[in-house]
């Protein structure tokens, strides 16, 4: 399949090209061709298959032009070797657990498919070294760090605003070593995004190195993340509760509600969407407005959504083709504050004993707020509440169990190497590196 770029300024790529490349050489995001439909039979039987059946068949719609069948299947079992169970809540309402994954968030998904995929690349092509960029604000370092983490031919260069993500977060990806190497920007998300989209425009560095992108701008990192609304809607299907289903996704860059609206374009029967937003709600006023207004992000409880101008929006106003009414009539979104998110966490742990993390907060709640009688809701639980322990532990006054995958993590010493928001330094660093 050919992939364009969203700026329409680009050649058309072919899947490989797309995944080593990240952006277009327009600054455009990569884009499919076309979003083909699964047959009715697939929907019909889909509560019969096991997580790793439904995602095979959704990524052979995807990419199983590019990709032998076994080789692809072999990296969609890989990358899945765990559960995301839909848990239920309150009575029409789901959480959809993404954290039973290597670093307990739903990054592990699209993290662990891109770097077997890109591995694949690699090999086929017998390529010396890929070196990957990704600017985190929390989770996405984490994920992409540990699923490259030892990949043969490819370096990771994790970006991270310094005091800006939590402990456990940062030592996720500061502790590992090997091809990994973690950057500790004095600055927001946003200025490490700005750096890494900077560096793959850079003509000197580009000729130097061979860099890609691990963000969700990359499409092996974001499509992937479809697979797990299918299996919701397996899941919700064997309950018999499938029928007017509504997902509501936590959302900062994007990339997650964009591989769900890929999902519906492919047939999924969900009704609609809602974008939960914290105080960076950039997208919630464009529905409201109709316009589109980044401003730099500002610092909140649940920081993995702290992002001032979602790199995906581009990817959302292309699959609707500029249109508001048309991206407004699928979906609806909200906003909460830091003391409104606080109050979710508290009053849902002492109302039902599940206990969600400031993310999930957002998606709770924009649920108990807007379903309707005869609906179901499932909301994304992006990330296990340990990740966000001296949060979730000061809202709700208990001590919250740190599961062992964290606490290996924990022990391990910080390295990490300390960077101005510079353009100039960040490019002599990468040159001499």
């Amino acid at each position: 399949m050919k992939y364009y770029s969203t700026n329409r300024q680009a050649p058309d790529a072919t899947l490989e090209e797309a995944v080593v490349r990240g952006l277009a050489g327009d600054k455009g995001l990569y884009m499919p061709r076309s979003i083909k439909p699964l047959p009715a039979s697939f929907y019909e039987h889909i509560e019969q298959l096991s997580f790793q059946e439904i995602a095979y068949q959704v990524a052979e719609a995807f990419f199983g032009e590019d990709v032998p069948a076994e080789t692809l299947k072999q990296i969609v079992y890989d990358t899945l070797s765990f559960d995301v169970p839909a848990v239920q809540v309150k009575d029409h309402i789901y959480s959809l657990e993404l954290f039973h994954g290597p670093t307990l968030a739903f990054k592990d998904v699209g993290g662990r498919f891109m770097a077997r995929l890109l591995g694949y690349f690699i090999r086929k092509e017998g390529k010396k070294q890929v070196n990957v960029l990704v600017a985190t604000s929390g989770d996405t370092g984490s994920a992409v760090a540990n699923g490259f983490l030892g990949v043969e031919g490819i370096h990771v260069f994790v970006l991270y605003p310094k005091g800006k993500v939590s402990e456990i977060q940062e030592k996720q990806f500061t502790t590992l070593g090997k091809n990994i190497t973690a950057i500790e920007v004095d600055g927001t998300f946003d200025d490490c995004q700005a750096l890494v989209k900077s560096a793959f425009m850079d003509k000197e560095l580009n000729e130097h190195m061979l860099l890609t992108s691990a963000n969700s701008i990359n499409v092996a990192r974001f499509l992937p993340q479809a697979f797990y609304y299918f299996y919701a809607y397996a899941q919700m299907k064997k309950l018999g509760k499938a029928d007017r289903l509504v997902i509501c996704v936590p959302s900062g860059n994007f990339g997650n509600i964009t591989a769900g609206l890929f999902g519906k374009r492919m047939g999924l029967p969900v009704e609609r969407f809602i974008a939960a937003n914290n105080r960076n709600d950039i997208f919630y006023q464009y529905l409201k407005t109709g316009k589109y207004s980044p401003r730099p992000s500002v610092a909140t409880i649940a920081n993995a959504m702290d992002v001032g101008d979602p790199s995906n929006f581009a990817r959302i106003l292309d699959l609707y083709a500029g249109s508001h009414e048309a991206i407004a009539a699928e979906i609806s979104g909200e906003t909460y504050t830091d003391e409104e998110i606080r109050q979710t966490v508290q009053q849902t742990y002492e109302e039902t004993g599940y206990l969600l993390d400031p993310h999930g907060a957002c998606g709770y709640r924009a649920l108990a707020e807007n379903l309707q009688p005869g609906e179901t809701g499932v909301f994304l639980e992006t990330a296990h509440p340990a990740k966000f322990l001296q949060t979730v532990e000061s809202i709700i006054g208990k001590e919250v169990k740190i599961p062992e995958k964290l606490q290996a993590f924990m022990r391990g010493e910080k390295q990490s190497v300390p960077m101005s928001k510079e353009f100039a330094d960040f490019k002599e660093y990468l040159l001499n590196y």
